[in-house]
């Protein structure tokens, strides 16, 4: 069962230099709570995986803006140009861009225990450098390997006391595969059941892959 906790004890077990997924499109779904109790918590070096950096002081821009990244994989960083300084004055030491499905399905991987995918996408491109080509049927893909972290930080509409977690609309983007592809996965929801349970029917992401709930603050 997922232990109930504020915002500052839950990001506390976040040490410098984690890998940490964060969910969330152009900031839709980003736990903004959690982001912010990890700048004041004072964390850096930080290695995030996520789809986008929002934008200047929203989602994961935040963290962008007060320098807690050193390495960033992401599917665009477009509508942040304070990620593109960084990236190109050498603060934020590493930036790898990659196709949204790639990033999506190499997450999968890791939370299905795959041991990669396969994928057409970046053939004959610079994203093929360094990876294996398999050929399929006669068909090169290139072999995309697993993503994982040692966090997953998550926002969701809705918990139960269980952890199960129901998310709302465009909610539903990163959340879920990065739930199952982290080690210790910490939730902040809208609301939480703390008398009730779920119908399973609307049930998202199953309480035995969440650690922590965190109710977020409005």
């Amino acid at each position: 069962m997922a232990a109930i906790t504020d915002a500052a004890t839950a990001v506390r077990q976040i040490n410098n230099g984690a890998t940490v997924m964060i969910g969330g499109f152009m900031a839709v779904g980003t736990p903004e709570g959690l982001v912010d109790a990890l700048i004041e918590q004072g964390t850096t070096d930080l290695k995030v995986i996520c789809n986008d950096t929002g934008f200047p002081n929203v989602g994961v821009g935040k963290l962008v803006v007060n320098h807690r990244i050193s390495q960033l994989i992401a599917s665009h960083i477009g509508t942040n140009p304070e990620t593109g300084r960084q990236m190109n004055s050498g603060e934020i030491k590493r930036v790898i861009l990659m196709p949204q499905g790639t990033l999506a399905e190499r997450i999968r991987a890791a939370g299905y225990g795959l041991g990669g995918v396969l994928t057409p996408t970046g053939l004959g491109t610079v994203a093929e450098e360094g990876k294996q080509i398999i050929e399929v049927e006669g068909v090169p893909y290139l072999l995309e390997l697993p993503i994982k972290a040692d966090f997953a930080l998550l926002h969701a509409k809705t918990a139960d006391k269980a952890g199960n977690l129901a998310y709302h609309g465009t909610m539903r983007n990163f959340n879920p595969i990065m739930a199952m592809a982290a080690k210790t996965v910490i939730a902040e929801v809208d609301t939480i059941l703390e008398d009730s349970y779920l119908d399973p029917d609307h049930v998202h992401t199953p309480g035995i892959l969440v650690d922590y709930l965190v109710k977020k603050v409005r």
